[in-house]
């Protein structure tokens, strides 16, 4: 079940029982939460009706407390149980080990609930064991929602909509241009909506009177990542923009990124670009290269433009000089900077 159907129920007033919400985007569970709130809970009454517990701490009398009572002057009880930690392959904190050896009760407990309740597992960052009995429980009795990072139109709708609350426009270009700089399907990082919004406000603060928002705002504000600098790099390395090149470089040098890592990241995207090319000769389809190169879509499409300024020769010539310059740097033979300068330059005279 996706979280738009989610909020799409609430506003039907077709609420299950109980729902398991587990995934990595942050925002858009807390919007849910909110969202589930602000429909069946009156501010007044808050105390009496929407029950928060943290999964750490809690034993079944707690859920059984929260649960068996009746909403006061209210259609639903909310309670939120966060982090209970027993539903991925791995239990994690004490109380998870309380609960395992509940689980059967739990299990029990969850087909048994009324519908003047509305219980809520919260499982921030975790991937969830779908073979496990009382996850089967949940889905029978409820729904499982997973909260992924929104792509595509959906994430594009959402930036356009936070700008326009704040009485600001940006062209979609600039919009892709945002998102390229955010850092939000970076390898490793784990960026959310709300750091977005946080690069937002910034944005329009620094704007102040002004409406649109343009690229350049964007460079002067928003600080780039290792990888998108490595992003550009290669794409002025591929347009033979000897200049352009060399201050990206120096920009990630101020920034302390460093040598090694600057250079294994050069490498790691040229041989992306390799495989990726050979793969399409071979004639493999978007889904299947994405799987051999286990990347996300938003990656793809940036190593499937990147493909287009260099030739398999050029790709093997350029992976081959990475070596020899990783070799003399660890020898000592060139200092680091000078050597991935030098490198550079003959990558772009390819």
């Amino acid at each position: 079940m996706k979280f738009e159907v989610f909020l799409k129920d609430i506003k039907e007033d077709k609420l299950k029982p109980v729902y398991l919400f587990y995934g990595e985007e942050d925002y858009l569970m807390d919007y849910s939460i909110e969202a589930l709130k602000q429909k069946y809970i009156n501010k007044g009454l808050e105390s009496l009706n929407y029950i928060l517990l943290d999964g750490d701490i809690i034993e079944m009398k707690d859920i059984y407390d929260a649960c068996e009572t009746l909403p006061f002057m209210s259609e639903k009880k909310i309670v939120i149980i966060k982090n209970l930690g027993i539903f991925g392959s791995k239990t994690k904190g004490q109380a998870a080990e309380y609960f395992n050896n509940k689980k059967d009760e739990l299990k029990n407990y969850i087909l048994t609930l009324e519908d003047y309740i509305c219980l809520v597992f919260l499982e921030k960052n975790i991937n969830i064991d779908k073979r496990k009995a009382l996850i089967k429980s949940i889905k029978k009795s409820g729904e499982i929602i997973e909260f992924t990072k929104l792509k595509g139109r959906d994430l594009n709708n959402w930036i356009n909509k936070a700008f326009k609350k704040h009485k600001k426009t940006i062209s979609y270009q600039n919009i892709n241009y945002f998102i390229q700089h955010s850092s939000y399907f970076d390898r490793d990082m784990k960026k959310s909506l709300y750091d977005l919004e946080n690069e937002i406000i910034k944005l329009v603060n620094f704007t102040g009177d002004r409406k649109e928002i343009t690229a350049k705002d964007i460079d002067v504000v928003m600080a780039k990542s290792l990888d998108t600098n490595i992003f550009n790099l290669l794409n002025s390395i591929g347009q033979k923009n000897i200049n352009n090149a060399l201050i990206v470089f120096n920009e990630m040098c101020i920034s302390n990124e460093p040598i090694p890592l600057i250079l294994h990241m050069i490498i790691r995207q040229l041989r992306l670009i390799f495989i990726f090319k050979l793969l399409k000769d071979k004639g493999y389809d978007r889904k299947s290269t994405m799987g051999k190169l286990k990347v996300g879509i938003y990656e793809y499409e940036k190593i499937s433009n990147q493909s287009r300024n260099f030739s398999n020769i050029q790709l093997e010539k350029a992976l081959k000089m990475c070596l020899e310059c990783d070799e003399n740097i660890k020898t000592g033979i060139i200092d680091g900077k000078l050597a991935l300068e030098m490198l550079i330059v003959k990558m772009c005279s390819l």
